[in-house]
């Protein structure tokens, strides 16, 4: 059981998760995280990966961490461009290569969690899609490594909308992919298992923000401050408990991410679930901006 956030460089952190003293020190933050979380979910990688120098940093620092790991999101190249335009080849060969350049490199150092795949809005459900999709599936390596679907349109429920349709939970169960179980206002919580491992996201419950024309890159902080409560996380505590049984991982990861909030839901859970864990406090109030002040005054 693994539970972490969807990132961890936030300015906003600093003075609420990260002591104010390292708010000049970015490059120590990585690791004062790691000393209360094991996993983490990259999302940079979705915008551009091309820079070596970042990825062997990330080994580099890793490899200093003990028993931590990274899940890193496919680009955009593949899921919002290639496959939206329903060019399965293409899409194909560029997953096949950030598998090569990131996802292999990370797992030869043991620092490989899952690969996301988080799907455009724009791609519906269709036969043309599912072909699309299987030359993606095709194109990877799914065996040896742990990859997620994230659906984002609402074509691909079954017809009680409760579930995936019938015939993309039996295409992602032949590739042993996850379907991502999601809380937030994009998707409804569907509770199919479709591979031997399992991956939760949390992005919050801010509805108006997710439905209007902001770019997605430009919208964080209104899509994702948001805190859950404890009444909230309750049937998540049963879900990640009941996944615990059926499946060999469970990673869960918190993109309500403005503030620090994911930080402390995260802690939360994990009370709930009684995962040991160091203890912080985490002050996501508009009080708790010391951190934050001090760092733009030095600039």
């Amino acid at each position: 059981m693994l539970i972490g956030c969807s990132g961890w460089s936030f300015e906003d952190w600093v003075g609420r998760f990260y002591p104010v003293a390292l708010a000049r020190k970015k490059e120590d933050w990585l690791r004062y995280y790691a000393s209360y979380f094991n996993t983490v979910e990259i999302n940079s990688t979705f915008y551009r990966f091309s820079n070596g120098i970042m990825l062997d940093g990330w080994i580099r620092k890793g490899r200093s961490l003990k028993d931590f790991e990274y899940s890193v999101k496919m680009p955009r190249r593949v899921t919002h461009e290639a496959m939206v335009e329903m060019e399965g080849d293409r899409a194909g060969i560029a997953a096949s290569a950030f598998e090569e350049s990131c996802a292999k490199p990370l797992a030869q150092n043991d620092l490989l969690g899952s690969i996301l795949i988080q799907l455009s809005p724009h791609f519906h459900h269709g036969d043309e899609s599912l072909i699309v999709m299987e030359k993606v599936l095709q194109a990877i390596d799914t065996e040896k490594y742990h990859y997620a679907v994230e659906f984002r349109h609402r074509s691909w429920l079954g017809d009680d909308r409760t579930r995936l349709d019938p015939t993309t939970a039996k295409l992602l169960s032949s590739y042993n992919v996850a379907n991502v179980l999601v809380d937030g206002p994009s998707f409804p919580k569907v509770q199919d298992v479709t591979a031997d491992h399992a991956y939760v996201r949390l992005h919050g419950r801010n509805y108006g923000p997710w439905f209007d024309e902001e770019r997605e890159e430009d919208s964080r902080v209104s899509r994702y401050n948001y805190l859950y409560s404890e009444e909230e996380l309750i049937p998540w505590k049963e879900t990640i408990a009941n996944l615990e049984g059926t499946v060999k991982d469970v990673r869960v990861y918190f993109n309500n991410s403005e503030r620090a909030k994911g930080a402390k839901n995260a802690f939360q859970l994990m009370d709930m679930l009684s995962i040991p864990h160091r203890e912080r406090e985490v002050q996501v109030h508009d009080q708790a901006t010391l951190g934050t002040f001090l760092m733009h005054k030095r600039k």
